[in-house]
């Protein structure tokens, strides 16, 4: 297997939120062999823009690669080797960069909505060059949301076969027991072809009328919590996420977001490399309740 080595200089504005062109200068060391991608994935992958704003760029006839106009989104690219501009600017690698949110309620999580509805994004500093959110929380959803312009790494952290812990605390309008608890893990069936399960359910407090349950996921299918306590008729009040692995929300405010520390994106990278080689079985790190 060959070895990329990039060296690279950024001297031009962010890469696009509403403006899309900018300029970078690029220089790559010789490689023996290349892997080629598509012309839209390697936009992606070089931290320019999400892949969806990449094919709107290659349609309009804004892209060059190699001195040609490219209308293809798929036309192929050898990354390193291949010059590849936007608005006959070039372009290059940007520095990885790995960012946290706490996703209020009542955002989405797109970068622009038709709706008009606030997105999560008026939660990242606007000097940011674009990044893309690692998975999704639903609109009623809040807490632990990470964003990264690396998409490999992304993809590591949202693939099921990671099995890396994703930990929510739920608060739900009913006093649980452990027999709910027990069901979660167990499976519940909602009318998908596998039953929804948790891999970890315990109760953290309950009052009067409701209770704090949390929750560990090592899948996360669509709203994969509240359809398995809907079936069990269960009404879901909060959903926060709280950690991923070994990375916690802590004391992280609302709407809040920040990079994270070297040693927090090494701990991540070694809970990934964990939870791969430990199977279902998954990776995490001690955390406290965080709701």
């Amino acid at each position: 297997m060959s070895t990329k080595i990039f060296v690279v200089s950024w001297t031009g504005a962010r890469p696009p939120g509403k403006q899309l062109s900018c300029a970078y200068t690029l220089s790559v060391a010789k490689q023996a062999k290349t892997a080629r991608v598509g012309l839209a994935r390697a936009l992606s992958k070089l931290g320019y823009c999400s892949r969806s704003q990449a094919f709107e760029l290659i349609r309009s006839g804004r892209v060059q690669l190699n001195g040609n106009t490219a209308k293809n989104p798929e036309a192929p690219v050898r990354l390193g080797r291949d010059n590849i501009a936007v608005d006959h600017q070039k372009i290059a690698e940007t520095a990885k960069l790995y960012w946290m949110l706490n996703k209020p309620r009542g955002t989405v999580t797109t970068r622009e909505d038709e709706q008009g509805r606030e997105t999560v994004y008026a939660g990242l500093p606007k000097h940011l060059p674009w990044m893309g959110p690692v998975g999704r929380l639903d609109r009623a959803s809040e807490g632990l949301l990470l964003f990264t312009n690396d998409s490999q790494w992304s993809a590591k952290i949202t693939s099921p076969e990671s099995h890396l812990d994703k930990t929510y605390h739920v608060q739900v309008a009913a006093v649980a027991d452990a027999s709910l608890c027990e069901s979660l893990m167990t499976g519940i069936q909602t009318g998908d072809a596998e039953p929804l399960q948790a891999k970890k359910a315990r109760l953290v407090r309950a009052g009067e009328k409701n209770s704090w349950i949390e929750i560990v996921l090592i899948e996360g299918r669509n709203r994969q919590i509240r359809r398995m306590l809907e079936a069990r008729g269960v009404e879901v009040l909060r959903l926060i996420r709280v950690a991923m692995g070994p990375l916690e929300l802590g004391v992280l405010g609302k709407g809040q977001a920040r990079a994270l520390t070297k040693e927090e994106k090494n701990r991540l990278d070694h809970a990934l490399r964990a939870a791969v080689e430990g199977g279902p079985r998954g990776a995490t790190g001690e955390h406290r309740p965080g709701a």
